[in-house]
């Protein structure tokens, strides 16, 4: 199956200022992917280069096999709903989805449509009097009806209340099933990440710290924690990711393949936002720290 999103050595630039640079990451194609590292990380930068929105300064990037933006066929496959889900405050619903049916040629006009009544939107309104969910739910409107293969998503829910963003995402989800979508969704919510996404990107400084299906990344990472501990003393086959010590105790977040036996450890599974974090705050050049998890 085509990658979804690959880049190689890819970098913006704004002036002597580097938004994202040397970042290198394939995505495969199928899955509900979340994006998630600190501000200023390349998030967005990340993002708008794979809807064409910008260009690259350096080295290069596909989405589905093809170079964003490069034609009508190209564009036809992605969707985009950036952050605080834009629209036009002085057009109507309805004037919003005769717009996307001018400028989309595979606009699906009946998904729209429908879409819209159940969301008990009224076609009259100006999308300036909406509520901040029923903006929201209408850019996503927007993206799904241009019948997308991959649908990119940039910080949507972050300013919606937890109502608003649990509808956003349950909708989100529906669609995907219904139309088997690829999405690239990026968010400080790992909560959200945690009830939609089956495929994790932690990007920190323009790096790929870590990249793989969710459950995966899950169950081959541990905490350990026992007796202080030199780092080094740790089996060769764990990988460590996190290191913190008092003067008696040593807690690690290791990554292995292996069964862990020792038992001078005490051994407990991560959550998402666990394992996140440790990637966060993980030291560009770790000792024996992975950066990306095989597919």
């Amino acid at each position: 199956m085509t990658a979804v999103l690959q880049a190689h050595e890819l970098g913006r630039r704004y002036g002597r200022r580097w938004a994202l640079r040397d970042c290198t990451i394939e995505i495969p194609a199928g899955h509900v992917v979340g994006l998630v590292g600190p501000n200023g990380a390349g998030k967005t930068t990340l993002l708008k280069m794979a809807a064409g929105q910008l260009a690259p300064t350096s080295g290069s990037i596909t989405v589905l096999g093809g170079l964003p933006a490069a034609g009508p066929a190209q564009l036809a496959k992605v969707g985009f709903v950036a952050q605080d889900t834009p629209v036009y405050a002085g057009l109507s619903v309805a004037d919003h989805l005769r717009l996307g049916a001018r400028l989309n040629p595979g606009w699906d006009a009946a998904l729209a449509r429908d879409r819209i009544a159940a969301l008990g939107l009224d076609p009259a309104h100006k999308a300036g009097r909406l509520s901040g969910g029923q903006r929201a739910q209408l850019a996503l409107t927007l993206g799904l009806a241009k019948r997308p293969e991959v649908l990119i998503l940039d910080e949507p829910v972050a300013s919606l209340d937890p109502l608003a963003r649990r509808e956003f995402l349950q909708g989100l989800m529906e669609a995907v099933v219904e139309h088997e979508l690829s999405v690239l969704l990026s968010s400080h919510l790992v909560a959200d990440l945690e009830r939609t996404c089956d495929y994790l990107v932690v990007l920190v400084d323009s790096r790929v710290r870590v990249a793989g299906e969710a459950d995966r990344l899950l169950s081959t990472h541990h905490r350990l924690t026992g007796p202080r501990r030199d780092p080094d003393r740790l089996p060769a086959d764990q990988e460590i990711v996190s290191a913190r010590h008092t003067e008696r105790q040593s807690t690690f977040i290791v990554r292995t393949e292996s069964p862990i036996h020792d038992p001078a450890w005490t051994v407990s599974r991560l959550s998402l936002e666990d394992l996140v974090l440790a990637y966060m705050e993980m030291p560009a050049e770790p000792r024996r720290a992975v950066l990306e998890v095989q597919r």
